[in-house]
C-alpha cells in the first residue's frame, strides 16, 4: 500500500494525492492510498485505494471532456505516456506501483472554490436541515427524510481549505472571490456534468447522489481539474437498495465515515486507526464501484 510517495521536487501534498512537476506545462498526479474522512487524513492506507480513484477519475475525464475540458493527459503506466515522457526526470524514477497509481496532466491556476451538487439530501446536507432547514444556508422544502432526492440538484460550493474543514459559501461568496461571469461558469459547468453522470450511473443501477469536482483556468479557460466522479468525492448508491428516510448501501466511503461517527470521534485530528475489516470492506466497496462504473475488473 502507498502511503507516502518519497520522489524528487515535491509540489505539493494533499490529502490523498501527491503533486510532482514533470516539465514547465504538465504534472505527475499520484494518487495514494491515503484516506481522509471530515477533511482528516485517517493514519492508515486503504489496498488498491489509489489504482481505483486514478483509473475512475481518467474514465470520467474521457467520457465528459465533450461538455468542458480538463487537465488530464494520460495514465502515467500507459504505453503512449511511459514513452513520450521516459525522459522525465520524475517519469524515470518512480516504479510500477507509483505509475499505476498516477496520471499526466496540464497545469492549471486552480480555483479554490470546491464545487458540489446535490442531487439527494444527505451527509452535511441532511444535518443542516435537521438542525435549520437549510441546505447551503438556503431553506429546502419541509418535511423531506434522509435520502429524499431534490426536485432538481443543487449547487452548494465551499471553501477548499488545506487544513481544518471546508466551509460552506454563500452566492455572494463566490462571486467576491471570482466573479460573475466565472460564478455562473462554475455552476453551469458543475450541474452539467453532475446531470451527464448521473444518467450514465443510472444505466449502470448506480444513484449518484452527490459529487464535488474542483477547476483551474488554463490560457483563460475554464477546465476540470483534480479527480473526478470518484468514491472518494462522490456518493454513490446502489439503486437496488435504495429508499428515503436511512442510510443507503453505497460503493463508497461512507462506510469509514460511519465507523467513526460510530466510535465517537469529534472529527478533529488526530484521527483514530480504522480496524482491519474496515479497511478490507473499503477495499471492497471502492473496487466495486469502479467495477459498477467502468463495466471493468482492476
Amino acid at each position: 500500500m502507498l502511503l507516502e510517495t518519497n520522489l524528487p521536487n515535491l509540489l505539493h501534498r494533499g490529502k490523498v494525492r501527491d503533486t510532482y512537476p514533470v516539465d514547465e506545462e504538465l504534472l505527475l498526479i499520484v494518487a495514494t492510498d491515503r484516506i481522509s474522512a471530515f477533511d482528516v487524513v485517517l493514519p492508515d492506507a486503504v489496498s488498491n485505494k489509489g489504482r481505483v480513484l486514478n483509473r475512475i477519475s481518467a474514465f470520467w475525464f474521457e467520457k465528459t471532456n465533450h461538455l468542458i475540458p480538463n487537465h488530464f493527459i494520460g495514465l502515467a503506466d500507459g504505453p503512449n505516456v511511459k514513452d513520450q515522457y521516459k525522459d522525465s526526470s520524475i517519469m524515470s524514477a518512480i516504479s510500477p506501483e507509483i505509475a499505476s497509481q498516477s496520471m499526466i496532466v496540464k497545469k492549471a491556476e486552480r480555483i479554490d472554490i470546491e464545487c458540489i451538487v446535490r442531487g439527494y439530501i444527505t451527509g452535511s446536507a441532511w444535518g443542516e436541515y435537521r438542525r435549520s432547514g437549510t441546505v447551503s444556508g438556503k431553506p429546502m422544502p419541509e418535511g423531506l427524510v434522509e435520502g429524499d432526492s431534490f426536485p432538481t440538484p443543487i449547487f452548494t460550493p465551499t471553501t477548499k481549505a488545506e487544513e481544518g474543514h471546508d466551509v460552506n459559501m454563500s452566492d455572494q461568496e463566490v462571486i467576491d472571490m471570482v466573479g460573475v461571469e466565472m460564478a455562473q461558469k462554475l455552476e453551469k459547468a458543475s450541474k452539467e456534468v453532475y446531470a451527464f453522470a448521473q444518467e450514465y450511473a443510472k444505466n449502470r443501477r448506480i444513484i449518484l447522489a452527490d459529487t464535488k469536482m474542483e477547476f483551474g483556468t488554463l490560457n483563460g479557460e475554464l477546465i476540470l481539474i483534480d479527480e473526478l466522479l470518484t468514491p472518494d468525492s462522490s456518493r454513490f448508491w446502489d439503486m437496488d437498495g435504495y429508499g428515503p428516510g436511512k442510510s443507503q448501501p453505497n460503493y463508497d466511503k461512507q462506510f469509514v465515515r460511519d465507523y467513526l461517527t460510530e466510535q465517537g470521534w469529534n472529527q478533529e485530528p488526530p484521527a483514530p486507526q480504522l480496524p482491519e475489516d474496515v479497511i478490507s470492506k473499503t477495499t471492497e466497496r471502492y473496487m466495486e464501484a469502479y467495477y459498477r462504473i467502468t463495466g471493468e475488473r482492476l
